[in-house]
């Protein structure tokens, strides 16, 4: 019987094993998962809601979300992106809502939803899941191949590489001729060791320009920053680890940050007009409409200007300290944190070594390769996921068809 074996029980390799399974009936579709739970990543998504998708229709828009793999995902979402992602779940019972932010959950708030809609869809179409199943060596025998795992071994037609970030499917690609991109973290909080940024905990601005110094190329992002006990979160910095993943790396996660706390409005322009118009006023109970009082207190407290004196009595250098502090407020950042619970990584197999309309590999064909097994990666708010539905459904479907003809 013509066989299909998808290494990796995650979201590309269910989708796929889904896709190749439905498509063409009858063939034999093979689950193989080293650990003892499939859709692990699944489970603990959003908090363990399962950020699913994003309310980000056009592919030209969405592709915007991806530091790596901007060009290439262009095509794949144009023909199996969130508007057909959401269809997909709803005509299987789960329905999915879009939050303030753009991102989708299924209504439950449950991740378990997408499990159990998943493994449905896996057991209605025949798939065969094999979990604690490590897969050793994977060869290409006469247009066919073999998979070898620690206790017996497989031949099949086809081979999906969905095994994620890690190692093993890295080792599995390289032995077949791949190049893999080395894996760096990409979505990752701000270690910044100052007492003053801790005391702000839980303090937000919307919107910020944060700016990382100090690297091969600056980079600037936009958005609202969250202050915590260790640092920077928030979109911004996420931001800004996803885009500046490889440049953070080689310098450690150690860098100088910063912050704009007026988004580019001038701060010398606000504090003349202060000190122009309101020069009895004291600066402390003046603040800019944008800037919370507990970082305005800590921000005059940087710039020298002391309780009781009014804009008027100002002098030059405190009229420049401040309106540093509000433009160009510079931090160290000397490490990172995981994100929630959430571990993305840059790196993988190169992403010019797949033919991106099937995800096929250039270098053995009848290999294919979806999710982040690629040197693909996005920001956080359900983009990750998508990646793996569309990879996973363009394989799937070219699997079907090469087992169609094989028969």
């Amino acid at each position: 019987m013509p066989t299909a074996v998808i290494i990796g029980g995650g979201a590309a390799g269910f989708f796929a094993a889904i896709t190749c399974a439905e498509a063409n009936p009858g063939h034999s579709v093979i689950i193989l998962e080293a650990t003892g739970e499939v859709l692990a990543k699944v489970r603990i998504s959003g908090g363990g809601r399962c950020n699913v998708t994003h309310d980000c229709l056009e592919p030209k828009t969405l592709v915007g979300n991806y530091p790596r793999g901007t060009r290439e995902l262009l095509g794949p979402f144009s023909r199996f992106g969130p508007r057909q992602v959401i269809a997909w779940f709803e005509g299987r019972g789960v329905e999915l809502k879009v939050e303030e932010d753009g991102r989708m959950f299924p209504t439950t708030d449950r991740s378990q939803t997408i499990i159990d809609c998943l493994t449905s869809a896996a057991e209605a179409a025949g798939v065969e899941v094999r979990t604690q199943t490590v897969v050793k060596a994977l060869t290409q025998v006469d247009g066919r191949w073999q998979i070898d795992t620690a206790t017996d071994s497989i031949t099949a037609d086809t081979v999906l590489l969905a095994s994620g970030s890690g190692k093993s499917g890295h080792r599995l690609a390289e032995a077949l001729g791949h190049t893999v991109v080395q894996a760096v973290p990409s979505l990752f909080t701000f270690t910044i060791p100052e007492p003053w940024i801790r005391e702000l905990s839980g303090l937000s601005v919307d919107p910020v320009h944060l700016m990382l110094l100090d690297l091969a190329e600056e980079l600037t992002t936009t958005g609202p920053l969250l202050c915590t006990h260790w640092g920077f979160s928030g979109p911004a910095a996420l931001r800004a680890s996803a885009w500046g993943a490889r440049l953070l790396a080689t310098v450690n996660y150690r860098c100088r940050v910063r912050v704009d706390w007026l988004a580019g409005a001038s701060a010398a322009d606000w504090c003349a007009g202060m000190r122009k118009n309101h020069g009895a006023k004291l600066p402390k109970n003046s603040p800019p409409a944008a800037i919370p009082r507990r970082l305005w207190d800590a921000l005059l407290l940087r710039a020298g200007v002391v309780d009781g004196v009014g804009w008027a009595q100002l002098t030059k250098e405190q009229m420049d300290a401040l309106a540093g502090q509000l433009n160009a407020c510079t931090v160290a950042m000397t490490g990172k944190s995981t994100f929630k619970d959430e571990f993305v990584t840059a790196g993988g197999v190169a992403r010019d070594e797949v033919t991106w309309r099937t995800m096929e590999s250039r270098k053995a064909p009848g290999l294919f390769i979806a999710g982040e097994c690629l040197d693909v990666d996005a920001i956080t708010g359900g983009f990750n996921f998508q990646n793996a539905w569309t990879s996973g459904w363009l394989a799937g479907n070219a699997m079907a068809e090469r087992l169609g003809a094989v028969e």
